[in-house]
């Protein structure tokens, strides 16, 4: 694995281990980059890559080890080798970053809040049958043009567990996991993001994606960007789910704010594209023998500084889940998503306006990155974020999960 001046600096900070994990991820990862370009253009899931990091013994990465996982994570004490792995895959491919952000997150919500039955159930299938989980919330109310209905989903307590009738779109991993944890509210559409009814309404329940009255509606998703996650529309047709795949105690999501704890996550992928435009710059300025030119030598500080400082924003906020100041984290861990969204931005301008308008011709990974972190930084609405933590600093009700106002 080839490593970046950064890259190279920040694994010389961490123990034996993680290093050996982050090298591991970054031969996976290297292959993962050479299939990017063709997920992307035909908006496929990264099966091939997930197979890839099982076989590599990557997959179970925030199971505790006593499930025989990694046992990374906030969870486990080790919260920021679990992101500069997500950053790694999120440098080969944004579309596989997020996948795996996805998976790794619902694994931390089963070790969080699943009875241990349930987690010897679930993880085995995680740790030997290579199953790959998502988490699934999204039920926006705002219709895009041309749609006639809104999207959401009704649940219904029947003998034994629930029916669930409708859908769910943003589905991350639609067409590639196996399992899937679905927020929904008893209240009715909305989810967890866009759902206004008391937190004790929201369940989190357990679905087999091999259940036949579980659909994909795959011509939804046709994004400029992110294509490869594939986040189609997912329907429900009366889906019966048991009791026993309840997690956690009605409410538990929201009352106990794991969003926040996968909030800085996403800035730890948007840091990998960043990371990925750096690369591709220094190799390309070399190759064109530009790197004497002032203005060059500039762009290339800008984004070293960028991503330097990206780096210690994502290791203070994964050493205060470590330490347990949860409170402060989830604060940090909002600015460190503010902050390095901006510095992920503009560090790929940066590398456009070093290289030219040739890094964005194809099959330049560049056009990719730029068009991919655009659209994923949408994810939240920055200035909502933004606002949320000055509500936080002038002790303002604020909402830390999802930065409603």
């Amino acid at each position: 694995m080839d490593l970046s001046i950064s890259e190279a600096t920040w694994l010389q900070s961490l123990g034996p281990r993680s290093r050996e994990l982050l090298h591991q991820v970054g031969d996976v990862a290297a292959e993962c980059a050479k299939r990017a370009d063709e997920h992307d253009r035909a908006g496929t899931f990264p099966g091939e890559d997930f197979d890839d990091l099982a076989a590599a013994g990557l997959n179970a990465a925030t199971v505790p080890r006593e499930h025989g996982g990694l046992g990374l994570g906030p969870l486990n004490g080790d919260t920021l080798t679990w992101w500069l792995m997500t950053k790694e895959l999120a440098k080969a491919d944004l579309s596989l970053g997020r996948c795996w952000e996805g998976h790794t997150n619902s694994l931390v919500l089963l070790h969080a809040l699943a009875s241990e039955q349930q987690q010897e159930r679930w993880f085995d299938g995680i740790v030997h049958r290579e199953q790959k989980w998502v988490a699934w919330s999204g039920e926006p109310q705002a219709r895009k043009p041309g749609e006639g209905a809104r999207f959401g989903t009704s649940i219904t307590a029947v003998e034994g567990g629930w029916v669930l009738d409708g859908t769910k779109a943003f589905a991350t991993g639609a067409t590639g996991a196996d399992w899937a944890l679905l927020l929904v509210n008893t209240a009715g559409p909305g989810g967890a993001r866009h759902a206004d009814a008391p937190p004790e309404g929201l369940l989190l329940l357990a679905c087999d994606l091999s259940d036949p009255t579980v659909t994909v509606d795959e011509s939804w998703w046709d994004p400029i960007g992110m294509r490869a996650t594939a986040s189609h529309v997912v329907e429900f047709d009366r889906t019966f789910l048991p009791e026993a795949n309840l997690v956690g105690a009605p409410g538990a999501y929201l009352h106990q704010g794991w969003q926040s704890a996968f909030t800085p996550h996403y800035a730890a992928s948007f840091l990998g594209a960043a990371e990925g435009a750096f690369d591709y710059a220094l190799e390309y300025l070399a190759r064109q023998n530009k790197t004497a030119d002032p203005y060059v030598q500039q762009r290339a500080g800008s984004m070293k500084v960028n991503i330097d400082t990206s780096h210690l924003w994502l290791a203070h906020v994964a050493r205060l889940w470590d330490s347990g100041h949860r409170a402060g984290a989830q604060r940090a861990g909002n600015s460190a998503r503010h902050l390095v969204e901006h510095l992920a931005l503009e560090t790929v301008d940066h590398c456009v306006r070093a290289c030219g308008a040739r890094s964005l011709v194809r099959p330049s990974p560049v056009e990719r990155i730029l068009r991919d972190l655009t659209f994923y930084a949408r994810h939240d609405n920055d200035d909502h974020v933004l606002a949320t933590i000055g509500r936080a600093a002038l002790g303002e009700t604020h909402d830390s999960s999802f930065f409603k106002p």
